[in-house]
């Protein structure tokens, strides 16, 4: 996963994107949690592996392992 996924300030703003494209691991996330199949995803974008799909579920699972905490905002 180290390699797959990249965060550049000068692409897409910093968000975490699979390396070597400007698709953002939260676009392939939201094609997850809409329902769509892995081979759905890889037929919507053709340059992408499995692998880089793997990644991005890796990632959002690391990211979810960080302790947070819901405070009200003034």
């Amino acid at each position: 996963m180290n390699n797959c996924i990249t965060i550049d300030p000068d692409i897409c703003n910093g968000r975490p994107i699979i390396t070597g494209t400007r698709i953002p691991v939260q676009t392939i996330m939201e094609f997850l949690g809409a329902g769509d199949s892995i081979e759905e995803v890889l037929e919507e974008y053709p340059s992408l592996t499995r692998e880089n799909i793997y990644a991005c579920i890796q990632f959002a699972a690391k990211l979810m392992a960080n302790h947070y905490e819901i405070r009200k905002v003034a």
